[in-house]
């Protein structure tokens, strides 16, 4: 399963990695990271996936299934050769979508000290570099939103774009007098 180790933090007597769990779809040059809000996990990104990459076909294997075994005349048939898979080519999406720290197959740190938006921007950022991305479209939704503004703030030269959806400016200071 696709982890990225993004931090660590002191549990007792050792330290501890926060993993985060994420998952790719579709291949090409344009890159986009989804950021969920608070208690959702990627699978929660379903249809926005299948409308930007056509498919739910996760492109890093994980929990699809293994292809089914080939007949004899499979086997005796020639095969085809196919040009190698190259990333970052092609007019193509990929999009990676993962469950924030505390979240589905992430790793839970023990002390709320350990969530802020400041970090979970950090945790997108390393992600980012875990996959090879020097730049990606963001869209973050609710808390997803915030963190991918702080992102945007830590990072600027890291987003092609930013989506927010559902967000807050923060509490009441956000309104004018």
């Amino acid at each position: 399963m696709p982890y990225c180790e993004v931090d660590r933090y002191q549990a007792g007597d050792k330290w501890e990695g926060v993993r985060l769990f994420y998952r790719r779809y579709g291949r090409g040059a344009t890159k986009v990271l989804l950021v969920i809000g608070l208690a959702g996990t990627h699978d929660s990104w379903g249809p926005q996936i299948r409308g930007l990459t056509g498919s739910m076909e996760p492109a890093d294997g994980g929990d699809v299934p293994e292809p089914a075994a080939r007949t004899d005349e499979e086997a005796a048939a020639p095969a085809t050769a196919t040009a190698p898979e190259e990333e970052d080519v092609g007019e193509g999406i990929e999009v990676c979508c993962f469950d924030n720290r505390g979240v589905g197959r992430s790793t839970i740190p023990p002390h709320k000290s350990y969530y802020s938006t400041a970090i979970m921007a950090r945790d997108a950022l390393a992600l980012m570099d875990h996959l090879g991305w020097k730049k990606a479209h963001v869209f973050g939704h609710s808390m997803g939103a915030m963190i991918s503004c702080k992102l945007a703030a830590m990072a600027p030269h890291r987003l092609s774009s930013l989506a927010l959806l559902n967000v807050t400016g923060g509490g009441m200071e956000c309104f004018p007098k």
